[in-house]
């Protein structure tokens, strides 16, 4: 089963491109607040990370997410889409000081801080600034996650976070400093998590945190346990929407949560992955020596994570209902690895078609690079078509 497009609306739009379903990311944003509201508590903000498209912002924005940033950058663009100042959360291991700045001037809500030379520098520019600087210590929970090399987080050996040894050493120093003001514990222990052993296993290690906080009269306010929830690029039809419901569940039943505590999570590529495809069309039909490949006029520049993950993405020949044929598709960039899928059963295909590559709305744009002095593909949504 094929994705339904708006064929003639894309034969007009210079390829490659973006396109961006936003019924369907606003059936996502709903399922999204649905199943979320069940739960008292519970805060959802947007990763800008995944997709910072202005339009794809906006849409979210009008949805109430708050916004999870991890620049500088990120955060202008929140502010600039329609995210209040008071729902951003600002993580990362390394913030230069104009995006520490930039963030007590809008008066964000939270720094995400990931080490002791970290929280001393923004003691250090809040007092210079006359500011309080709210911050969450990112703990690393030493939690596996089934998943990618590439994408966890959450171990001992990354480079994300605390580790649990030095917690409490850690909340001393914030509580003697006069421009910190300790609010939260943020946790992530990756990204494309689809099992949700994993989230149980990250709720078990902060609920022994919290007990070992407890025993020293320390209270915290908030919980940040990131995002990671993952979506199925094998089905891009048959489950266009994450599963939401297990998701909060899953921390709604094992995280032990204090009555005075507030849960945040910081969904990304769950929002908008399955909302967003790249366009490409067909330049050449080459025969080789033992297969046929199919080259487009897309490469590794416009979506890297078939090159740099080996990922897979559903790709769909989406101008022809020929017989099948089997086919590696390939970019025009000068590198080996500027494949998108080999083996891959298309309908027939020929110069001038469209090529559909599905589930590409997050870490798709957002990573695009000009190598080969190419240029940037532009993102369309719906309602400019």
């Amino acid at each position: 089963m094929k994705g339904h497009f708006p064929l003639d609306k894309f034969q007009e739009k210079e390829t490659p491109f973006y396109y961006y379903d936003t019924d369907l990311l606003r059936e996502t944003l709903r399922a999204i607040n649905r199943e979320a509201s069940k739960h008292e508590r519970f805060v959802v903000h947007y990763a800008i990370k995944a997709n910072a498209n202005a339009k794809v912002l906006n849409v979210i924005a009008q949805a109430g997410l708050g916004a999870d940033c991890v620049s500088g950058g990120e955060i202008r663009a929140s502010l600039a889409s329609g995210f209040p100042s008071s729902k951003i959360v600002y993580a990362g291991v390394g913030k230069s000081d104009w995006e520490i700045i930039l963030g007590l001037e809008k008066n964000i809500f939270c720094f995400n801080v990931e080490s002791v030379a970290e929280l001393e520098v923004i003691n250090l520019l809040a007092g210079q600034h006359g500011k309080v600087a709210r911050v969450a210590l990112r703990i690393n929970p030493d939690v596996g996650a089934h998943t990618h090399a590439k994408i966890t987080t959450g171990l001992a050996e990354n480079k994300f976070g605390i580790a649990m040894n030095d917690m409490e050493g850690v909340i001393e120093t914030v509580n003697s400093m006069k421009n910190v003001e300790l609010i939260g514990l943020h946790f992530h222990i990756g990204s494309q998590i689809l099992d949700m052993g994993d989230f149980a296993a990250l709720c078990n290690r902060i609920n022994d945190l919290q007990k070992q906080l407890s025993l020293k009269n320390i209270r915290i306010q908030h919980i940040n346990v990131g995002g990671g929830l993952g979506i199925d690029y094998f089905h891009p039809n048959r489950v266009p929407i994450p599963d939401f419901k297990s998701y909060f569940d899953t921390y709604a039943r094992h995280l032990k949560l204090r009555p005075e505590q507030t849960l945040h999570f910081e969904l990304g590529r769950a929002v908008v992955a399955q909302c967003g495809t790249l366009i490409a069309r067909t330049l050449y039909v080459k025969q080789g020596a033992t297969k046929q490949f199919v080259i487009v006029d897309a490469g590794m520049t416009d979506l890297i994570r078939p090159a740099l993950y080996q990922a897979y993405h559903k790709i769909e020949n989406i101008s022809s209902d020929e017989s099948i044929s089997t086919y590696d598709v390939v970019g025009p960039i000068c590198e080996s690895s500027d494949v998108f899928g080999k083996s891959v059963d298309l309908n027939t295909t020929r110069r001038g078609d469209l090529i559909a590559f599905r589930s590409a709305g997050a870490y798709g744009e957002i990573m695009a690079s000009q190598y080969n002095c190419r240029k940037l593909p532009i993102g369309y949504i719906t309602e400019e078509l």
